[in-house]
């Protein structure tokens, strides 16, 4: 059998076991090793198998990943999400739509702070979601706020995402986590915009709240301002050059701690529980990236990835055909596939053809880690469609899916600004580190 039949064949039963629930490590290392069994031998797949593992797990650059995982898990446990709500509240809530603009704004700033999309999702919905319905607010616009800004977590600094692309391409963690910056703001401007394009169509989906003294606006800001400071302490000392990515965590992690601490805002039982959390996300993190670090020699082996960068050449569709057919791609595979998942599964491939259509490969990680973005919120896979369904239970799937089209169409702006403007994505990092 030639190497491209063994190597399709190896992905139709990745993607098979996928579906019957194999955890998406689990899936790549069998793949991955059994796959290189039959090409290479059983010693050759051993030895990648216990080489790429230890190299995974021993990597410096991944202590980034437990380490903002805790400051996430940390100020959740803490309450800090509500601190970020409320000041963003007090100060737009008065405005038609405010509630659900606060509630984007709370999300992109806790998402500065976890890095975790489906966490920022939880952890602002408990908090916006009953004030939202207490307020009168339509189910369609309060959930599909919520799900939309969830999925910043994906992309505003410090992104899980970016660090796993890093590490699968071999591209620098600090430079991804620059130009995911004007991109996140971008993409949370454009969701405030779809809430005033929603409550401008229809006011009452979002009524006015009552206007808060400036008094009591200033000093909720003010509460809310040391998780701010330990925010722009991590992400902009990443930029001045003042510490590199693994010390902003470890860094922002203990900034986070003493902060609960000192305001006596986090109890021991608490405490551990956030401790635990962070192991087990770790755990099933790391456990990917050994997948991938498997199966990515696999697939070399295969030349799959080569075969597809000849058939793209061969249609001449060009480069930003061949992103087009990519991205197409993408937007399939999350109406099925979560989006971690899909980022590790098809990264290997499609990342060499990219690099030889000349793009830049941090620009790319901002353009897939959006796309991906837009596959947590599409049917029928949709994961922060269903997390947001379990805190508002009561609420039809089909109502939170009508109610986050406008802030699809905002996610395709978006994307499509990034592309025709890669500046927006690269300007940061291109001014930092050259």
């Amino acid at each position: 059998m030639s190497p491209i039949f063994v190597g399709t064949i190896g992905i139709v039963c990745m993607f098979l076991l996928m579906i019957l629930r194999t955890p998406v490590a689990f899936a790549m290392l069998i793949v991955g090793f059994f796959g290189l069994w039959m090409l290479n031998g059983i010693w050759a797949a051993g030895a990648v198998l216990l080489t790429e593992s230890y190299a995974a797990v021993s990597a410096y650059s991944l202590i980034v990943i437990p380490m903002f995982v805790l400051l996430g898990n940390v100020a959740s446990a803490a309450g800090f999400s509500r601190g970020l709500y409320e000041a963003a509240f007090a100060w737009i809530g008065r405005f038609r739509g405010g509630l659900a603009s606060a509630s984007v704004i709370g999300c992109a700033a806790f998402s500065a702070v976890c890095g975790s999309s489906v966490a920022t999702a939880v952890t602002i919905g408990k908090v916006a979601l009953p004030e939202m319905r207490r307020r009168g607010y339509a189910d369609g616009l309060s959930t599909g706020a919520i799900a939309a800004g969830g999925t910043l977590g994906f992309l505003i600094p410090p992104s899980t995402a970016f660090v796993i692309y890093a590490i699968l391409t071999e591209e620098s963690i600090g430079r991804l986590f620059m130009a995911g910056i004007l991109p996140g703001l971008l993409m949370t401007a454009l969701f405030i915009a779809a809430v005033l394009v929603v409550v401008s169509l229809n006011p009452a989906a979002g009524p006015r709240g009552e206007a808060v003294p400036f008094g009591r606006r200033i000093a909720v800001l003010g509460q809310a301002m040391p998780l701010v400071a330990v925010i722009v302490l991590s992400i902009g000392g990443i930029y001045i050059g003042a510490f590199t990515p693994v010390e902003a965590s470890g860094i922002g992690a203990a900034l986070v701690i003493l902060l609960a601490v000192a305001r006596r805002a986090i109890s021991l039982a608490a405490f551990r529980q956030a401790v635990f959390d962070t192991v087990k996300t770790s755990a099933m993190l790391y456990m990917i990236v050994i997948g991938a670090n498997v199966l990515n020699p696999f697939l070399a082996v295969t030349h799959i990835p080569t075969a597809l960068g000849e058939g793209l050449a061969t249609l001449g569709l060009g480069p930003y055909g061949s992103l087009a057919v990519i991205i197409l791609t993408y937007i399939v595979l999350g109406m099925f596939l979560d989006g971690l998942a899909m980022l590790v599964v098809t990264i290997p491939i499609v990342f060499p053809v990219i690099v030889q259509n000349g793009f830049d490969p941090i620009w790319f990680g901002v353009v897939v880690v959006i796309v991906i973005e837009m596959s947590m919120i599409t049917p029928p896979v949709g994961l922060n469609v269903f997390v947001v369904k379990g805190v508002a239970e009561d609420v039809p799937l089909t109502t939170i899916f009508r109610g986050i089209l406008p802030f699809l169409l905002a996610m395709l702006t978006g994307l499509l600004l990034i592309i025709l403007f890669p500046d927006i994505a690269l300007l940061i990092p291109n001014t930092m580190f050259n």
